[in-house]
């Protein structure tokens, strides 16, 4: 991470510059990529300015925070920083194509090679727990699968719960 502090109309000050950097890094965490990034601190009367801005892949992440101490001020716009570069983290993710995954454009050719030679099945064996429906609702949430296959509570029989493609969630019971 390439960081560069610049002081206006001020005495350039080593802690604030190594406080600034130590702030400017921790947005490090989020990124995986190179980026650089410039903190100007200037001061004005009795307004404190820190002035920062990001470049990630191209992307310029701005934001300034005028304040009477130069620390807060440095500490303000760094939770700015840090709410933009996650909103453009998220951004990133939503725009990523769920086609694109290399994983899932081997099988559709493999599924359709296994299918004109013969037909194959994959036994797994799962242990339907019982729960209510409430509480099989929150284990699929917390797990990252895509179904859920349980044993319910008041009925007793076998259900089982999906996730669709659309986000929302299904139920499948047996018919009485």
């Amino acid at each position: 991470m390439d960081i560069t502090v610049t002081f206006r109309r001020t005495e350039p000050s080593e802690a604030l510059k190594v406080y600034a950097e130590e702030k400017v890094s921790k947005v490090r965490k989020y990124l995986d990529v190179p980026v650089e990034a410039h903190v100007v601190l200037s001061v004005e009367k009795f307004r404190h300015q820190a002035d920062v801005t990001l470049i990630v892949n191209g992307t310029r992440i701005k934001a300034m925070e005028e304040t009477g101490d130069m620390y807060s001020a440095i500490d303000q716009v760094m939770d700015k920083i840090e709410k933009q570069v996650k909103r453009h983290l998220q951004k990133i993710r939503e725009r990523r194509p769920e086609g694109a995954r290399p994983e899932e454009e081997g099988e559709g050719e493999e599924a359709s090679a296994a299918a004109d030679t013969e037909s194959v099945i994959a036994v797994e064996q799962m242990i339907a727990k019982p729960m209510d429906t409430e509480e099989a609702v929150m284990q699929l949430n917390l797990s990252k699968q895509e179904f859920l296959v349980f044993r319910n509570a008041k009925s007793l029989e076998v259900n089982v719960l999906y996730r669709k493609k659309d986000g929302s969630l299904g139920l499948i019971e047996p018919a009485s």
